[in-house]
């Protein structure tokens, strides 16, 4: 559009173009000639008509979108305000879990065997720990004995990240010294560190927990539902930073895990460990394992193994050390159930009380020779047990129904879980009846051919020691065993266990495993162990099982011994005396009254003592 303005000097047209100014106009451009007809341009008036309305129309747009946004206001500040007030939550307001407490682990006494203390983890958001400054990252890394430049490691190979942690379970005085430098991008969240007072004495029996605190071995693993407990959660307020500044409420309260009540008595468990411990150095043994019964409840009172482990300190620990033998290893029993077979040929009706055996040393069984150490000539039941005659022994089952034999030994529990609720629990073996060989039975009278861990073994002891009746066995304390079970009859149980008295005898098998006041009872064994290719030669299990006071059995004891090396390796001088130390002390223990004077030690005291 063309906007003349007037004329020059020389009374020639100028205007405007638009806005820009037009030089002097040819007459030809002063009046147009277009298609023929002649024109003139618009004037100011059309001009200012056209801006007004565009104008008006800006003016409109405006106040529209003021109008928009001063409703949007409105129903944001008024009607809607909670929409703010939720968003506003959404960056400073949160909800965090709380970590519960695990549930104790407490011996019988109430003595505290695995514990719970309130410990700090600390994490980071990389993407925010960027902008943190190398020293104050290097203060950090002092404090929490980090290697220089690992912070750095962390953000940089979790940098598409929101979260990694920098250290787990570490005291609160030193995570507090950590909040005090006040980093961004650094975060602390509460958490609980299992600790174990008893250390290595209960380390197999009571196992540990991993670094989320979750059972990973032995009672912690077995109970792992009830003694977790259920984690809460509360609201919290953040700051810019992300950091927890005040507690606002608590949304859902933890529930603590159950505690845990052994049947242990950790004084006796701390006396087995100790004897068993000397016993495998002084016989320069590979392993040993001990469990302690109450002849009456069936409770385990103490279960110990050799070597152990720190559960508090378990770096670069093996499966090997941690493996609970006294309750998930079998081993053939030996000699150790020879009383059992006496007991059942004589409940049975197949020897009489008064009869006794030729046995000049060995004795023919098919293709096979079963053999004594030594040739013991005529025995009685009583000559046959204090020798611990493999010959006589051999007869009696082979007089007894395969079907008989079988169903005594499965009665006992020999191939079966003992059903303590240790996780990993053995249950040993006990060939089928139906495949036995004459020879298969003369080997199972004296503990070849079975196998039994030595909580099994304790076991099927409570039928000699509780006349005739068989204990189920618990972990846990209880008054008394509903799940008790006659096997043999009163009388041939304490006939066998006056029996048992004379293997402690000067003359008998287990003279070093007398006890120091008290009258006892108890069967060696002495068993080769299987290899790849058969027995091995010079290597050994050396077994004890006993129990005290012989007339009234407060207790039963098991011994097994891992390939003693240092020379002997016979039960009777290996395993009895651990049998005859930690018996005279769990006796003691209990306020049991000695019943013998003849064996108890000779205490020198000063005149007027």
């Amino acid at each position: 559009m063309i906007h003349f303005q007037g004329r020059n000097r020389a009374n020639k047209p100028v205007g405007r173009i638009g806005s820009r100014p037009i030089a002097t106009l040819p007459p030809s451009l002063a009046v147009g000639n277009f298609s023929g007809r002649s024109h003139r341009f618009s004037t100011d008036g059309d001009t200012s008509t056209i801006h007004g309305g565009r104008r008006k129309i800006v003016v409109v747009f405006i106040m529209a979108c003021m109008a928009v946004l001063v409703g949007r206001a409105v129903d944001l500040q008024v009607l809607n305000k909670q929409f703010l007030k939720d968003q506003g939550d959404m960056r400073h307001v949160s909800d965090v879990p709380v970590s519960a407490y695990r549930g104790m682990i407490k011996d019988r006494n109430g003595a505290p065997l695995a514990i719970s203390t309130p410990v700090e983890s600390i994490w980071m958001n990389p993407q925010e720990v960027e902008s943190t400054k190398e020293n104050e990252i290097r203060q950090m890394e002092k404090l929490l004995n980090l290697p220089k430049g690992k912070v750095n490691e962390l953000v940089k190979g979790d940098a598409h990240r929101q979260f990694a942690y920098i250290a787990r379970q570490i005291s609160p005085v030193v995570a507090d010294q950590v909040k005090a430098l006040k980093l961004a991008g650094i975060y602390f969240e509460r958490e609980f560190k299992r600790f174990y007072p008893a250390g290595e004495v209960s380390a197999h029996l009571v196992g540990f927990t991993d670094i989320d605190d979750i059972g990973q071995a032995g009672l912690e693993s077995g109970y792992e539902k009830s003694l977790k407990g259920i984690p809460g959660s509360k609201r919290v307020i953040r700051d810019g930073q992300r950091r927890i500044i005040e507690d606002v409420e608590n949304i859902k309260e933890p529930v603590a895990g159950r505690s845990l009540e052994l049947s242990i008595d950790q004084r006796i468990q701390y006396l087995a460990y100790r004897e068993l411990q000397l016993a495998v150095n002084l016989n320069k043994a590979k392993s040993a394992a001990l469990v302690v019964l109450d002849a009456k409840s069936g409770e385990i009172l103490a279960a110990v193994n050799q070597p152990s482990f720190n559960p508090n300190s378990r770096k670069s620990l093996k499966e090997s050390l941690y493996r609970n033998r006294s309750l998930t290893d079998v081993f053939e029993p030996g000699s150790t159930v020879k009383p059992f077979v006496v007991a059942a040929a004589l409940d049975g009706g197949y020897v009489k009380p008064n009869e006794v055996f030729e046995t000049h040393g060995f004795y023919q069984v098919g293709n096979h020779l079963v053999k004594d150490v030594h040739n013991y000539g005529t025995l009685d039941l009583t000559g046959v047990l204090k020798k611990s005659s493999n010959v006589a022994v051999s007869q009696m089952a082979l007089r007894m129904p395969p079907e008989y034999f079988w169903g005594i030994y499965n009665k006992l529990g020999f191939g079966v879980a003992a059903g303590s609720g240790f996780p990993g629990e053995a249950s040993g073996s006990l060939l089928d009846y139906q495949s036995w060989h004459e020879f298969d039975r003369a080997t199972l009278s004296f503990g070849y051919g079975v196998s039994t861990s030595a909580l099994q073994l304790a076991r099927a002891y409570t039928v000699l020691a509780d006349d005739g009746i068989l204990h189920s066995v618990s972990l846990l304390r209880r008054d008394e065993d509903v799940d008790q079970q006659r096997v043999f009859s009163a009388k041939t149980a304490k006939r066998v266990r006056a029996m048992l008295e004379t293997v402690l005898m000067k003359d008998g098998t287990a003279y070093e495993g007398r006890v120091d006041g008290y009258s006892a009872a108890g069967k060696t064994g002495t068993v080769k162990k299987a290899g790849a290719g058969g027995y091995v030669e010079k290597s050994y299990f050396s077994v004890f099982a006993g129990m005290a006071p012989a007339k009234n059995p407060r207790l039963i004891i098991v011994v097994m011994v891992d390939e003693p090396s240092a020379g002997q390796y016979y039960g009777g001088i290996v395993s009895a005396p651990v049998f005859s130390k930690v018996m005279a002390g769990a006796l003691r223990v209990l306020e049991v009254a000695p019943d013998q004077q003849d064996n108890m030690p000779i205490l020198l005291t000063r005149k007027g003592q």
